[in-house]
């Protein structure tokens, strides 16, 4: 009796122990944690759910649209090559665009021209420029009445003299303009070939001797060592001026005449080489006879005049 008593009395415990608060606390935690989980879970499910049905959509809607570009292009090309083909006059489906026109001021207008043709205006600017600074330079460009070359490595006489005036006093006005303007154009040559070539004096001796420009030339040993004394580029002053004693063949010696007072030099820069001397007309490389004789005609009467105050000098 007693051990059923207690079998009674332990099957008691252990069912009060399995129906204590403390099991029923630990299945609850248990609960809890599974069921935050599973709702985790779900809402993760359902967020991918939605994020894939946009992206259905999306890519649905992209894909019509393609078919849709793609469909009309078809169309358009077809409908152009039909267009081509003669087998129809107007597309329904192809329309020319035309842009509405734009209305501007007047100011508008001038602001919009000088944009779109700023390249063009400039150039013609600059042609016109430089048109203007020609004419201009022609226009005010000295034209004298006679040219006079010395043809010497002489700088007293070439461009430290009077020479200019010393010949103005036998010129005329023949340009018209009011008054005599004699040049004269000096051209240093020498010797010395480097010294001639950095001088330019070649240059300027075939540029002057085939122009019609001048035909007075005063000159030295240099220039007769170049030219020769047997050559028609010179007029011969010995049928002209037989009984003057400076004359000798084309040329007329300056040493024993009053050349240096005359045009305000140092006797010692007249040397015994020095002379002057007339070109004789003919055809030139920049210049024809004719321009060349009409020069000559021009300068000839000055010639005498100067040979005649040298002379009578004596």
């Amino acid at each position: 009796m007693k051990e059923k008593n207690k079998k009674d009395i332990s099957s008691n415990t252990s069912a009060s122990k399995e129906n204590s608060p403390d099991n029923d606390k630990l299945d609850i935690g248990k609960s809890v944690f599974q069921t935050n989980r599973e709702m985790l879970e779900k809402m993760r499910l359902e967020e991918k759910a939605k994020q894939d049905e946009i992206q259905r959509v999306i890519e649905e809607r992209e894909k019509k649209k393609q078919e849709a570009y793609d469909r009309r292009i078809r169309e358009e090309r077809i409908e152009l090559m039909r267009l081509k083909q003669g087998l129809i006059e107007e597309s329904e489906t192809i329309h020319e665009e035309h842009e509405a026109p734009v209305k501007m001021s007047f100011g508008k207008k001038i602001v919009n021209f000088f944009y779109h043709n700023k390249w063009w205006l400039g150039i013609g600017t600059l042609f016109a420029f430089i048109v203007c600074f020609l004419v201009y330079s022609f226009m005010t460009k000295p034209h004298p009445d006679m040219v006079v070359l010395v043809i010497a490595d002489n700088v007293e006489i070439g461009e430290m003299s009077k020479l200019e005036d010393y010949f103005e006093g036998f010129a005329e006005d023949t340009n018209g303009d009011g008054k005599v303007q004699v040049s004269v154009y000096y051209i240093p040559y020498s010797d010395d070939d480097y010294k001639n070539y950095t001088n330019g004096a070649d240059n300027k001796l075939t540029t002057q001797l085939q122009s019609a420009d001048s035909v007075i030339v005063i000159g030295g040993k240099k220039l007769v060592d170049m030219i020769g004394t047997d050559n028609d580029l010179f007029v011969d002053l010995e049928d002209i001026f037989p009984d003057d004693i400076n004359v000798h063949g084309f040329k007329y010696m300056l040493t024993n005449t009053p050349f240096a007072s005359r045009i305000g030099v140092d006797e010692k820069y007249v040397t015994y080489d020095l002379f002057i001397a007339v070109r004789t007309p003919t055809k030139l490389l920049y210049s024809s006879k004719k321009d060349m004789q009409k020069t000559f005609d021009k300068d000839w009467p000055v010639f005498e005049k100067i040979i005649a105050d040298l002379a009578g000098s004596n």
